[in-house]
């Protein structure tokens, strides 16, 4: 009797305990604890993922997952956006009350499905990069909690590859990175209520600038056809001035650069990757010695950075997929057509005249030169 009373009471306590590790909740790089969860082909144990069957698919915690739904939706070529909690404690905690204790280890994480065919997985990366803040922990825009942690879950080898990728780029642009990156572990949808929120309250909150959602809705150029190289190749590829400036963050001299005074038709990409990054159509002569452009073909491609070098309070700017080293962004210039001058040097930069755009593959933009 007492060995049976005894096991009665270790059951009717688990029954009880619910979700008991709810204080240690599982960490990204720690093993899946769900029946649910699985291992993949290449994998460790301690890497053990949540076995997604859809291929090409990815799970982005950005703060309020409302935000970020919207904004994947957005794009063209994401099938599916759905908000929902992940990486946490169990069933049982996935729920938006639960959650919002901060002692779940949920995260409030959007899954994305898209098609690779119309976008890349670099595409979303850089898009979700382009909106979040990664120097801040359990935090984004007017929220704070565990629960708006910011991390990227991948379900599969391949997906684990261009995130790690994405992730060394960006984090290499940050002297502080808090974006987590492992395998996804869980996931449960959140409540139909939060489902394509913004869409039945387009009043509602978000941290996320509609103008940018909206921009994100219209880009034609792809990150993802414009991949960097390894670092050998890069080596080899360059010239010494080429690396120097684009790998060393250096500065060719002003007025004997192949760009500064050239204004033929065409476009300018990344030496490097080959991204298109500005239009001649934007050029303009400000007599400082380098190619001057009023702003990119796409605000995204660039990436504009606090650079304290020097002595001198500037902004840097970088290639988007390639993290080349352009040049600097400068306001209230009177020479430029509304302000702005993106001073870049020409050893980071390729011409493509307009003639040769459709052969070399840049024939989808040649609507720039529409009139």
């Amino acid at each position: 009797m007492l060995k049976k009373a005894l096991a009665l009471l270790i059951v009717l306590g688990l029954l009880l305990s619910g979700c008991a590790v709810a204080d240690n909740p599982p960490q990204p790089s720690e093993t899946a604890n769900h029946s649910t969860a699985g291992e993949t082909s290449g994998m460790t144990n301690k890497e053990s993922m949540y076995m997604d069957t859809t291929e090409n698919v990815i799970y982005l915690a950005g703060g309020c997952f409302w935000g970020i739904e919207q904004l994947m939706q957005s794009i063209p070529g994401v099938i599916d956006a759905q908000s929902g909690y992940a990486n946490g404690t169990c069933e049982a905690d996935a729920n938006y009350q639960t959650v919002c204790t901060g002692n779940t280890g949920f995260r409030e994480t959007v899954r994305v499905e898209y098609d690779p065919q119309q976008v890349s997985l670099d595409a979303l990366l850089l898009a979700y990069f382009y909106v979040i803040d990664p120097t801040v922990e359990n935090q984004q825009g007017n929220d704070h909690g565990t629960q708006y942690q910011t991390g990227i879950y991948y379900t599969n080898d391949q997906a684990k590859e261009t995130v790690e990728r994405i992730a060394d780029i960006e984090r290499s642009r940050s002297k502080e990175f808090f974006v987590e990156i492992g395998p996804l572990q869980n996931y449960y949808p959140a409540e139909e209520y939060h489902q394509d929120y913004l869409e039945k309250n387009p009043g509602g909150y978000c941290h996320v600038p509609w103008e940018e959602i909206k921009l994100f809705s219209k880009l034609q150029i792809d990150p993802g056809d414009y991949q960097k190289p390894a670092a050998e190749t890069i080596r080899d590829k360059l010239t010494e001035e080429q690396y120097r400036v684009t790998q060393e963050s250096g500065t060719e001299r002003p007025f004997d650069n192949e760009f500064w005074n050239q204004f033929e038709k065409g476009i300018y990409v990344d030496i490097v990757t080959g991204e298109p990054l500005f239009s001649s159509t934007d050029k303009f002569e400000s007599g400082c010695g380098w190619p001057a452009f009023s702003k990119p073909i796409e605000s995204p491609a660039v990436v504009e950075l606090p650079d304290d070098s020097f002595g001198m309070h500037r902004t840097e700017v970088r290639s988007r997929a390639g993290n080349s080293h352009l040049g600097h962004v400068f306001t209230e210039d009177p020479e430029s057509p509304n302000g702005v001058r993106y001073c870049i040097n020409s050893a980071s930069l390729r011409f493509i005249p307009y003639g040769k755009m459709e052969k070399e593959g840049y024939g989808y933009l040649l609507y720039l030169f529409q009139e």
